[in-house]
C-alpha cells in the first residue's frame, strides 16, 4: 500500500514465477491475439445492457476476459498483472446467467467479472501478498468485501499482482514486483512502471483484463497506480470499507477500494464495497454515513459554484505535470467552479512519525492476520526467518529493511506509538486537510496525483519525484484521481480530497471533470518511449 514519507522512503508503498529483466527498449512485445470487442473499455452499465438484451452472457464476458489475460497479460505484452485466475469464475458466471434468466437479478453488479488485488481473501484461490513465503496461504473465508461482491453478483474473476507486502518490506523495492508474481508493466508504455502497490489491479482494469478491479492503500496505492495506469480510483474515508481479511499494514490508514475506466464504474463498485463491518473497528463511525447509492451522485454539471482549492505545494516537480494542473484549472472553471489557491500549513510534517506508526500497526496487525494460518510462517519474526532462507527467491533484488525495523518495534499500547499516532492524525487532519478546506470555505481541494510513470529498476527502485495525495492518506479522508491528460505519452492523474464521508461529493466532481474534459486513453502497449 503506497506510501508518501521522506525523500529517503519515498516509494515504500505506492506483482507465478519469477520474472526475467524488462525487455530491451525498443523490443516490439508479441502479437497481441485480437481482443474481444465485447470486453475492451467496456463499462459496467455498457456490459448490463447487453446482458439484458441476451446480446450477450456473464459466461461469455467471463470467458471473453481469460481469453485476454492469456491473449496480452501472459503473452503478447506480458503484462504479469494477474497472478492467479479463479477456477470457479465460469461455473460462477453460469450461475449468475441462470438466475437472470429465473428474473433474479442482484442488482448492477450482476454478472461482471471483477478482479481482486493478492491481499485480500477469497475462496479458492491463494492470498500472498506477491509473496512465496504465502503462496500456500489458501483461506477458508471470503474477506468481507469479497462476500459483499459475491452477494451483489459480481464474479470473482482472479487476484491481481503487487509490490511484494504491498511494498513494506524494503526502501529500494520496485512497484509492482513480487517474488511471486514478478514484474508487473504499465500497459502505456512497457518499460514504465505501473506504481504501487495496487499494480496489477492498476495494469490489469487498463488493459481491460475485468471490468473494474479492487485495490488496497495505506498511502497512494490506489491512487498512485490508478494516476499511471490511466484510470479512475478512490481510496475511501477509513472504515467505509471493511478491512477484514486484508494481509494489513495499517489499521489507521488502510483500506480497499474501487478501480475502474471511468468515475460510473468506480461508484458502481463502491455500492457493492461499502458496507458497516461490525468486527472492523473504524466501520462503527461510518454508520449513517453511506448512501444508498453512489451512482445517484454523478452529476455532468455538478462542478458549477463549487469551490475548489488547487494545493501548489504538491507542484514543481515537472514542468508537463504543472501544465496540466493549469490545463484542469481552466477546464474546471469553464464548468463552472471557482478555484483558488491553497495551503496545507502542516504539509510533509507527518513523515518520520507516519513511519514510525506503519513500523508497529504492521508488527501487530501482521502477526494477528498469520496467526492460525496453515503451511506459512506464522508471525512477522517467521516471515523474515523465512526470507533469509529462500533469499535468492524471495530477495534477489532489494532486502526486508522494513520487516526488521517493525519486528524490533513494541506493542500498539507503547507511549511512542500513541504519541505519533496521534500527532500525524492531527498534522494530517485537523491542523492540515481539514483546517485548510474549512479555511477556505471549499468542497474540495485538488492537485496532481502523481508524477508521470518511470523507468522500472530493480536495482536502485522506484524514481518517484512527487505526488499530492498524502495529506488524505494519513488523515484517512477520501480521496479520488481522475485522468487529466499524458506526459508524452504517460498519462497523470487530478486528485480531489474532501472531508470524511464525502465520496459522493467527490465522485460527482470527478465525473463533471471527466465528463468535460475527456482526457483518459486506451493504452498503447508501445515497448518504450522513442524521442
Amino acid at each position: 500500500m503506497r506510501r508518501l514519507l521522506p525523500f529517503a522512503l519515498l516509494l515504500l508503498l505506492a506483482a507465478c514465477t519469477p520474472s526475467p529483466a524488462p525487455s530491451p527498449a525498443g523490443t516490439e512485445p508479441a502479437p497481441m491475439a485480437a481482443a474481444d470487442p465485447v470486453v475492451e473499455e467496456l463499462g459496467v452499465a455498457d456490459a448490463q445492457a447487453r446482458m439484458a438484451s441476451g446480446e450477450t452472457s456473464s459466461e461469455a464476458l467471463t470467458r471473453a476476459y481469460l481469453a485476454r489475460i492469456d491473449a496480452i497479460d501472459r503473452e503478447g505484452p506480458a503484462l504479469r498483472a494477474v497472478i492467479e485466475t479463479n477456477p470457479a469464475a465460469i461455473d460462477e458466471a453460469r450461475a449468475l446467467d441462470a438466475e437472470r434468466a429465473a428474473g433474479k437479478l442482484r442488482g448492477p453488479l450482476h454478472g461482471i467479472p471483477v478482479l481482486l488485488k493478492d491481499n485480500i481473501d477469497a475462496v479458492g484461490m491463494a492470498n500472498s501478498a506477491g509473496s512465496l513465503a504465502l503462496a500456500a496461504n489458501r483461506p477458508g473465508d471470503d474477506a468481507f468485501l469479497v462476500t459483499r461482491l459475491r452477494d451483489a453478483g459480481a464474479v470473482i474473476l482472479g487476484k491481481t499482482n503487487l509490490s511484494e507486502w504491498a511494498n513494506f518490506r524494503s526502501t529500494r523495492s520496485s512497484s509492482g514486483w513480487s517474488s511471486r508474481g514478478g514484474q508487473t508493466r504499465n500497459p502505456y508504455v512497457l518499460d514504465r512502471n505501473p506504481c504501487g502497490s495496487s499494480a496489477g489491479t492498476g495494469s490489469a482494469i487498463a488493459a481491460s483484463l475485468a471490468t473494474v478491479g479492487v485495490g488496497t492503500e495505506t498511502d497512494g496505492s490506489i491512487i498512485c497506480p490508478s494516476a499511471v495506469n490511466g484510470l479512475v480510483g478512490l481510496k475511501p474515508t477509513v472504515g467505509v470499507v471493511s478491512r477484514d481479511g486484508i494481509i494489513p499494514i495499517s489499521i489507521s490508514q488502510d483500506t480497499a477500494g474501487p478501480m475502474g475506466r471511468t468515475v460510473a464504474d468506480v461508484a458502481a463498485l463502491m455500492n457493492a464495497l461499502a458496507g458497516i463491518d461490525e468486527q472492523d473497528p473504524a466501520s462503527h463511525a461510518a454508520a449513517g454515513n453511506l448512501p444508498v447509492d453512489y451512482t445517484a451522485a454523478l452529476d455532468a454539471g455538478a462542478l458549477a459554484g463549487k469551490r475548489l482549492g488547487v494545493l501548489r505545494q504538491a507542484m514543481g516537480y515537472h514542468p508537463g505535470v504543472d501544465a496540466n494542473v493549469e490545463a484542469s484549472i481552466a477546464a474546471l472553471r469553464a464548468a463552472g467552479a471557482e478555484v483558488v489557491d491553497v495551503r496545507i500549513d502542516t504539509l510533509g510534517q507527518w513523515g518520520a512519525d507516519e513511519l514510525e506508526v506503519l513500523l508497529y500497526e504492521f508488527k501487530d496487525g501482521l502477526n494477528a492476520y498469520l496467526a492460525g494460518r496453515d503451511g506459512v510462517p506464522g508471525s512477522l519474526e517467521a516471515l523474515i526467518a523465512w526470507n533469509d532462507a529462500h533469499a535468492d527467491e524471495a530477495m534477489p533484488w532489494f532486502g526486508q529493511e522494513l520487516f526488521l525495523q517493525a519486528q524490533a518495534k513494541g506493542g500498539l499500547d507503547s507511549a511512542d506509538y500513541l504519541a505519533a499516532r496521534d500527532r500525524i492524525r492531527r498534522l494530517a487532519g485537523a491542523e492540515g486537510l481539514l483546517k485548510a478546506l474549512d479555511g477556505a470555505q471549499l468542497d474540495a481541494i485538488i492537485a496532481p496525483s502523481t508524477s508521470p510513470a518511470w523507468p522500472t529498476d530493480w536495482i536502485n527502485g522506484d524514481h518517484f519525484s512527487g505526488a499530492g495525495y498524502g495529506s488524505a492518506a494519513v488523515a484517512g479522508t477520501p480521496s479520488l484521481t481522475v485522468p487529466s491528460g499524458e506526459v508524452q505519452g504517460l498519462p497523470i492523474g487530478l486528485v480531489f480530497m474532501g472531508r470524511p464521508y464525502s465520496e459522493p461529493e467527490l465522485l460527482a466532481l470527478g465525473h463533471a471533470f471527466e465528463q468535460a474534459t475527456k482526457a483518459r486513453k486506451p493504452p498503447r502497449y508501445l515497448p518504450t518511449l522513442a524521442p
